[in-house]
């Protein structure tokens, strides 16, 4: 769930010029960076309403459905540890462009899929292209405004990009698979690419910086998430291996990063209780948000008979009201500091999920929708603070790899409650029970988030 505080990557610092380059443009750098973040951000959310098309045209039941997100999610957020040391080793803009042709090319290769198993690899491709924009993005805009008060409203339109295509994403993929078809969330992705490529040609060139890369720590942490992802959505022996898998590689990661001169996760950072709440609290904002939305684009088409464009629309009345709580939440965090807010919205959400039980197979759709309101103004409040908690735990020098670790945290953590939610639904307890289940369980995981915000005074005060 992108938000105005949250997306910041795990880069290095880039050297600023006084002055931007010679021929480059701020202004459509600016344009570049934010259509490239916010097409991105949008992958990430429209395919979900898109789910019941795909399924009925390629088969594969839900476990192939869970894939489809799932693949772009996990290396997404496995990869964003690294990208922005790689983004510094070959120049923002040139890590920009690549990422930005294998995404189009990667969307091309989505709506053109003749089975699950090209489309969820041609979704894999797209996730690792979006890790490379992401940090690539946001340094760009870094370096067209080297003015410190210029430079903060570049990055709040930027970030805000975001939010704008989280809004959208449910209602732009409900409305493409009702006009056109499903593949056409992918379609429109190839004129957006090339628009975004087009404008990179403005952007400043920075000398390349020596970054280091942990790539056994990188290679190993792939490994366990991938894995662990196997173990959760696939059955039979499969989930076995998938499981000691993603155990070895688990053990094999921390061995790595304690031994390395410059660990892609340095395990130094949850000494501090500041960062491994912010950390657990991010967790819980996105099992329930990415979770609740996997779950409700199903039910709202295959338990109420909804259309995609149906579906779509009905996450709007949640989605809409993101931004808008992102700048409360940053002006309140101002004022009181950011454990007040993080609280607000942890307790804002919890009532919200306690009053999705409330859904059956009966529930009128719009009062479903407006139920799911809650939710979305507790993850918007908390989450901008938990991310500027999480920023003052640690040194300014630091706070690039604590933006990369959180965020990462986040994408895995939503990647893991649709595997988890996705299995519920599809169990021999109907979905309706699965729902429910998926609803309590993220429920609980912010009563627990929400009572260790509470007890760390002190370190979130």
């Amino acid at each position: 769930m992108p938000t105005n505080a949250t997306l910041q990557p795990a880069f290095a610092e880039h050297e600023l010029s006084r002055k931007p380059a010679r021929g480059s443009s701020p202004v459509l750098t600016l344009a570049a960076a934010l259509l490239g973040f916010a097409l991105i951000t949008l992958d990430a959310s429209v395919v979900n309403v898109a789910l019941p098309a795909i399924g009925g045209d390629l088969g594969g039941g839900m476990s192939g459905l869970q894939w489809v997100v799932d693949a772009y999610t996990l290396a997404f957020a496995a990869l964003m540890l690294s990208t922005g040391a790689f983004a510094d080793r070959i120049g923002p803009a040139k890590a920009y462009a690549l990422g930005i042709v294998v995404f189009t090319l990667a969307s091309a290769a989505c709506g053109l899929a003749p089975d699950l198993g090209v489309l969820i690899g041609a979704r894999v491709v797209q996730g690792v292209a979006a890790a490379v924009v992401l940090p690539a993005s946001l340094a760009l805009v870094r370096q067209a405004y080297p003015d410190p008060a210029r430079r903060a409203r570049a990055v709040a339109l930027w970030a805000a990009g975001g939010s704008v295509a989280v809004a959208l994403g449910p209602v732009a993929g409900g409305a493409l698979t009702t006009v056109w078809d499903w593949r056409g969330i992918f379609f429109v992705n190839l004129p957006l690419g090339v628009a975004a490529l087009a404008l990179t040609t403005r952007a400043p060139r920075a000398a390349r910086r020596p970054a280091p890369l942990d790539l056994p720590g990188q290679l190993t942490a792939a490994v366990a998430l991938a894995a662990l992802a196997f173990a959760v959505i696939e059955q039979g022996a499969v989930r076995i291996v998938a499981g000691v898998v993603a155990l070895t590689a688990g053990v094999a990661f921390r061995l790595v990063e304690l031994r390395a001169a410059h660990p892609v996760v340095p395990l130094g950072l949850f000494r501090s209780r500041a960062v491994t709440v912010s950390i657990g609290a991010g967790a819980a904002a996105s099992v329930a948000f990415y979770g609740v939305v996997f779950v409700f684009s199903l039910y709202f088409q295959r338990v109420r008979g909804e259309s995609a464009l149906t579906a779509g629309l009905m996450f709007l009345p949640m989605t809409v009201l993101i931004p808008v709580m992102n700048v409360l939440s940053g002006k309140l965090s101002n004022r009181f500091g950011p454990r007040i807010p993080m609280l607000m919205g942890q307790l804002t959400a919890l009532a919200g999920l306690l009053a999705l039980l409330l859904v059956d197979g009966h529930t009128p759709t719009l009062l479903a929708a407006f139920l799911m309101v809650p939710l979305a103004l507790g993850c918007g409040l908390s989450v901008p603070a938990l991310t500027a908690a999480m920023m003052e735990a640690l040194p300014p020098e630091r706070a690039g790899l604590a933006a990369g670790v959180l965020n990462a945290g986040r994408q895995v953590a939503g990647a893991l409650s649709i595997a988890v939610f996705g299995s519920l639904v599809a169990g021999g307890a109907g979905f309706v029970p699965g729902l429910r289940v998926s609803l309590l369980a993220s429920a609980a995981l912010f009563a627990v988030s929400a009572l260790a915000t509470l007890r760390t005074r002190k370190d979130l005060a």
